[in-house]
């Protein structure tokens, strides 16, 4: 079982990250370990040469991670990302963007993950992220 909720998350995330609402992203499914969230197309996002922009997908894979390492250690603000490596291998369509997580590696302190973008329907992935976050640690109560 995830360790927080579809729901949970939305209200844990949203607060603190209000661009998330600007792209109109949000979680639609929660594993332990794994999450997918999707980012609905807007022409807004288009850059020029008419394809989706790197930044949208950047911010579908961070926090497609955010969520795989809140579904591992549960809601902590302070999960940070400490390393966001993105290969862009083709051109998205101009169709809803599917962002889906894993956790390769679950540590004490870092969770490494990779994500793989879809624009939704296709088969092929537009993009390929691995990640690593830093989860803080817990606070010492001697």
């Amino acid at each position: 079982m995830p360790r927080i909720t579809i729901e949970e998350f939305n209200k844990f995330a949203g607060p603190g990250a209000p661009f998330v609402s600007y792209f109109g992203a949000r979680l639609i499914e929660i594993e332990r370990g794994t999450a997918t969230v999707l980012v609905p197309f807007d022409e807004k996002f288009i850059r020029p040469g008419g394809t989706i922009s790197g930044p949208v997908i950047m911010m579908a894979a961070d926090l497609v991670m955010y969520a795989v390492v809140l579904s591992l250690v549960g809601p902590k603000a302070l999960a940070v990302t400490t390393n966001l490596n993105v290969n862009f291998l083709r051109k998205p369509g101009r169709k809803d963007l599917l962002a889906r997580g894993s956790a390769l590696k679950h540590g004490k302190r870092l969770v490494v993950g990779e994500v793989s973008l879809y624009s939704d329907g296709e088969e092929e992935p537009v993009a390929h992220v691995t990640a690593t976050y830093s989860i803080p640690p817990e606070k010492n109560h001697e």
